[in-house]
């Protein structure tokens, strides 16, 4: 599975630097208790520091809503090791950069690297310095498009004005991830690779779970642990709507995908729900992938039933609903 990162809670620093935009324009921003810079005589943290932080700790619960394969990009920042997507910006590819690439993570954790020929490597598994990783996101793709051949960009904190990922990637493209056995695509010659990439490389896939996505259905990841393999299905539907549709299917004995494998719980991630299933260790992507339709089929029209939920469907909610957490 892929790293988790911690969500801060509470009170978010601005960073040094950084600037806070008011109605009189751009301010230098200030200690909290000391006066605005803006004139009005208030402390800056009653003042102008009040939409700062605003803009900085707001937390947007679906930063890939809008974008083509939301469950996919999902999937990708929480539970893809290794994988990639080739991304259609809304406007032409800037003069020397002949393709923009989503990674599910690059070396050093950098956000972003332009590689020597000038295409773009946008790393999605990295902690972010804002509420909004769509955002985020955007800040570093357009940075990393003008920056020079051979050469990562760094993290900082994006704009609070700036654009979104849904500004800049075409909305009628297509999302198609790769997933991918190891790292191999962080370098172009990767057979040849000696010294610490090398060295860097074989730490690397020797972490990564393996994991396959199903063609099927949408969303879905198959995945092989040492115990058991998974099946983790991020879906788009109203969580609530979703849960009473699974607990229909769970009480009527509908919720396996077969002999063996047993619906166990969900997640919340990035504001959509993720059931997962236990698999056994002998059944690999292949074997899932009719299970996986036929459930599909079945969850649709449990969806469409407006029913209220019987005593048996409540205990198998109330059991989903337990085991349920949230990473993001």
């Amino acid at each position: 599975m892929a790293k988790k990162r911690p969500q801060t809670k509470g009170k978010t620093h601005v960073a040094e630097g950084a600037r806070a935009v008011g109605a009189e324009g751009d301010l230098p921003v200030v200690g909290a208790r000391e006066p605005c810079p803006c004139g009005s005589g208030r402390r800056y943290k009653a003042c102008h520091g009040r939409a700062a932080a605003h803009a900085v700790t707001e937390l947007v619960q679906r930063p890939f809503e809008g974008l083509a394969g939301e469950g996919d990009w999902v999937a990708l920042r929480e539970l893809v090791p290794a994988a990639t997507v080739e991304l259609p910006l809304k406007d032409a590819l800037p003069e020397g950069v002949p393709s923009v690439t989503l990674a599910t993570v690059l070396p050093m954790a950098w956000p972003a690297l332009r590689r020597d020929d000038g295409s773009v490597l946008l790393g999605l598994q990295n902690d972010t310095s804002s509420g909004d990783l769509s955002r985020d996101l955007a800040d570093t793709l357009q940075r990393a498009l003008t920056a020079e051949p051979g050469n990562p960009v760094q993290a900082r904190r994006a704009p609070a004005d700036g654009p979104r990922l849904q500004d800049l990637l075409d909305p009628d493209g297509s999302f198609e991830p790769v997933v991918h056995t190891g790292f191999e695509f962080w370098v172009p010659d990767s057979e040849n690779a000696s010294g610490e990439v090398a060295a860097s490389l074989e730490r690397a896939n020797a972490a990564a779970i393996p994991t396959v996505k199903l063609a099927g259905v949408d969303s879905a990841y198959w995945c092989e642990t040492p115990e058991k393999n998974h099946l983790r299905w991020v879906m788009p539907h109203p969580e609530e709507k979703l849960l009473d549709a699974l607990a229909r299917l769970h009480a009527a004995g509908a919720s396996s995908l077969g002999e063996g494998t047993r619906l166990v719980g969900s997640f919340r991630a990035h504001g959509l729900t993720v059931p997962v299933w236990d698999l056994p260790s002998a059944v690999k992507a292949e074997d899932i992938e009719k299970p996986a339709a036929e459930f599909a089929e079945r969850l649709a029209a449990a969806l469409a039933t407006d029913a209220p939920l019987t005593a048996d469907e409540r205990r198998a909610r109330g059991g989903l609903t337990n085991r349920q957490v949230t990473l993001s």
